[in-house]
């Protein structure tokens, strides 16, 4: 059963918070981090993304952009734009977007609950970009990011939450810039923390929502931590991870879209031609597709937009992965039309998450000659049906949104 306990967050002061908090690293380009972290000194991004600070030729994976971000952290403590509190607690985390509100329970997860399987996951990560945050974590001695997860919630724990909220002000209420209403509030009451913990311990399941990467290095980091001090007891910091946990079913996940540099050097009419193999085509004149069921795809080529509608017996049997929409376009026109057998590393396919237009896709689209292929979302269900199979979904299945701000919540792995 899951453990999932309090801390003694890091975090900024109420008046910085809005200018402390910052996208993940890993959604923001080095250019747009440079450009934030110019206009404002007080962005996180100066810790996440250092290399902002450092000569425009400097290598990301540098030890100096490391050092760099240890020292602004430090920095942001003793200048007390973050100062720590003094005694472990719960934060509770609501984001609002376009009038919906998922609202998460902000602690740390054990990563031997992410080594028995208690925290699943059901994405690859990929080495470098492990290796990239274990050296950002060691470093920093500090969780800087959340993992964001899901659970099945309680109903006694839905209503602490709610109960809690509606009796106490939030320390944050501000809403950034893409739109998306922050506001926290700190769970300090003994009584309480006892029992966010205790129904914890009934969960027997977490899913890694998004942070795969965070995750693993987060975990590695520890593991390298006990292997650094063998007479750890299981109770210091660095056996445990930054987390934020929401209820699965008030998740928004939106489709990953699919980008093609080329087609293959077929002539258009072939390639739309190819589709009617295994999708029932329709012409879309005069506006874009958009999916509005599972298994049916958008596609752009050529200044033309079409619907697709898989047939049932190209997915019927498959199991759980093999009926995603993104294998049934991976299996059936990414692999064999175009050649694109790995999209984790293939250079002709670029992905673009949900937040954007479909008229971006065709943009994008039009600017090498390729197309696009706009998808229906995947399901939290298909998620954790997936993750407790012990399967993996293909690269870019999922995005989520609103994205979690970081700077709010650091977890110091040597409290």
């Amino acid at each position: 059963m899951a453990i999932f306990q309090a801390f003694r967050a890091l975090r900024p002061v109420p008046d910085k918070a809005e200018a402390v908090a910052a996208l993940p690293y890993d959604v923001v380009t080095r250019e747009e981090a440079k450009e934030i972290g110019d206009q404002n000194p007080d962005s996180f991004l100066h810790v996440d993304r250092a290399e902002m600070d450092l000569p425009a030729d400097t290598d990301l994976y540098d030890q100096k952009v490391y050092d760099r971000a240890r020292e602004n952290l430090i920095n942001m403590e003793k200048n007390g734009i973050l100062v720590q509190d003094g005694a472990p607690c719960y934060y509770i985390y609501e984001l609002t977007r376009k009038g919906k509100t998922q609202t998460g329970l902000v602690g740390c997860c054990s990563i031997d609950d992410y080594m028995n399987g208690v925290v699943k996951k059901h994405e690859l990560t990929r080495e470098d970009k492990e290796q990239d945050r274990i050296r950002h974590v060691d470093v920093c001695d500090a969780n800087t990011g959340p993992i964001f997860l899901a659970c099945r919630y309680p109903a006694e724990l839905l209503t602490l939450m709610e109960e809690w909220k509606n009796a106490h002000t939030p320390v944050y209420d501000f809403t950034s810039d893409d739109e998306i209403t922050h506001r926290v509030w700190i769970v300090d009451e003994e009584e309480k923390i006892r029992t966010i913990h205790s129904l914890f311990g009934g969960i027997s399941s977490i899913y890694i929502a998004d942070g795969h990467h965070r995750a693993a290095s987060a975990v590695k980091v520890g593991q390298k931590r006990r292997a650094e001090h063998p007479d750890y007891t299981g109770k210091e910091e660095f056996n445990f991870f930054l987390s934020v946990v929401f209820p699965y079913d008030q998740l928004t996940i939106l489709p990953y879209h699919r980008i093609v540099k080329d087609i293959k050097g077929m002539e258009p009419k072939a390639f739309i031609g190819s589709m009617k193999f295994n999708f029932e085509l329709m012409a879309m004149p005069g506006f874009p597709c958009k999916p509005v069921e599972k298994h049916c795809f958008g596609l752009y080529v050529d200044g033309e937009w079409f619907h697709l509608k898989a047939y049932p017996d190209i997915y019927a049997g498959k199991d759980s992965v093999g009926q995603l929409d993104v294998s049934i376009l991976q299996d059936k026109v990414l692999g064999p039309v175009l050649g694109i057998s790995d999209p984790r590393t293939d250079e002709r396919i670029r992905f673009m998450g949900g937040n954007h237009r479909l008229k971006d896709l065709a943009a994008a689209a039009d600017e090498t000659g390729g197309a696009a292929f706009a998808m229906y979302p995947t399901s939290m269900e298909e998620l954790m049906t997936i993750a407790d199979e012990d399967k993996l979904m293909p690269p870019k299945s999922t995005w989520f949104e609103p994205k979690l701000r970081s700077g709010l919540f650091i977890h110091k792995l040597s409290d």
